[in-house]
């Protein structure tokens, strides 16, 4: 019984994490430093930086987030790796196209990096 209970939990747990991802758009930059949250200091390569709609005046400033591409937004067919990246908010994209501009490291994990850009989904890390 404890047992069947456990393995419930675990899959509603499961379905829960994967209703609350926000669908988005994601980009890549290549250059870290300085930025608006932690100024010259790196912070290393699996960062981002949010969009507008994310930035909250900076309070989104060292959250970290896991990124999902879920497919393209151009005539790149199939740029979608299959894995997801997570990363932390060092920067702010004022105007990008983007919900989560991510390092070129950290795009190249979900997507081809010649797709530049592609439609995720992301969740807030807790």
């Amino acid at each position: 019984m404890e047992k069947t209970t456990l393995i419930l939990v675990g899959i509603v747990a499961c379905l829960a994490s994967v209703a609350s991802a926000t669908p988005g758009i994601a980009t890549f930059y290549t250059n870290y430093v300085p930025s608006a949250c932690f100024g010259s200091t790196p912070q290393g390569n699996m960062i981002a930086a949010a969009g507008d709609a994310l930035w909250n005046n900076g309070a989104v400033c060292g959250k970290t987030f896991t990124v999902t591409c879920t497919g393209p937004r151009n005539a790149v067919p199939h740029p979608c790796t299959g894995k997801s990246v997570t990363v932390k908010i060092v920067d702010h994209c004022p105007g990008c196209p983007s919900t989560i501009d991510l390092s070129r490291e950290a795009f190249a994990t979900i997507a081809d990096p010649v797709a530049g850009i592609i439609n995720i989904d992301y969740t807030q890390y807790v």
